[in-house]
């Protein structure tokens, strides 16, 4: 697939679709990089990278340790900007949001990582509610969002514990409780089997399945052989900072 040369849009036109091939139509597309490429320093990460993910689609990003897809998920998320090139994530220009938008943006995209990110001193409960409590939700919608969530996720009857009480299949439960609680419409995860055994693989795998189902984009980041057999979706090869 290829893009037009990209350059920096300007307001009026970041709503303006860039074209894509004739059997695209732009408005299926949740993710689209044109062109992108990334330094840090000298050393260059991504090197012209052009693909997109349609609305609803479970994409499987794969590539050694360190080609560069953690790069891609901040660059997704506003965390890092592109040395050149356009993201967009469904039609908005990631790279010219002010602060403000862009963290409202982030609200619709749940981020899934491999380390968990945790809060060690706070329940279960108290770890998904405190991504409501950051936005300012009252109480009354904690109260009722967070077992739903939880539920969801097969944790609702260890809300009371702590992390260092959990096993590492329900620490990354716990995770994905806390990326779904404003209701995503992109989930993205990096690595997040990477710490797991095989049977806690196959629950967290099935749990991401069925959020796609329920109407979730999926893109997850992996380099393990297992999770490619079990997941059966479109994948994307990082290598050398191309996407193959």
């Amino acid at each position: 697939m290829i893009f037009p040369q990209s350059r920096k849009r300007t307001p009026a036109e970041q709503r303006i679709p860039l074209p894509l091939p004739p059997a695209l139509h732009y408005n299926t597309a949740m993710i689209s990089f044109q062109n992108v490429s990334k330094k840090f320093g000298s050393h260059l990460v991504l090197d012209d990278i052009t693909f997109y993910i349609d609305k609803n689609e479970f994409v499987i990003l794969t590539g050694s340790s360190g080609a560069g897809k953690s790069t891609v998920i901040a660059l997704l998320i506003g965390a890092e900007k592109p040395t050149h090139g356009v993201i967009e994530v469904d039609d908005m220009h990631i790279s010219d949001m002010d602060t403000s938008t862009l963290q409202l943006l982030r609200r619709k995209i749940g981020v899934v990582y491999q380390d968990y990110k945790l809060l060690d001193k706070k329940t279960v409960f108290e770890n998904v509610a405190f991504a409501m409590e950051v936005c300012n939700e009252d109480d009354d919608k904690i109260k009722e969002r967070v077992p739903e969530v939880l539920e969801k996720v097969g944790l609702l009857h260890f809300q009371d514990k702590f992390p260092d009480e959990l096993s590492g299949g329900e620490k990354q439960r716990l995770s994905i409780a806390r990326a779904l609680v404003h209701n995503p419409y992109l989930i993205i995860a990096d690595e997040p089997t990477g710490n797991l055994d095989e049977e806690n693989v196959r629950g967290i795998i099935h749990l991401l399945q069925k959020l796609h189902k329920e109407g979730a984009t999926v893109l997850l980041t992996t380099h393990d052989p297992k999770v490619k057999e079990l997941v059966k979706g479109r994948m994307l090869t990082l290598e050398k900072g191309k996407i193959n």
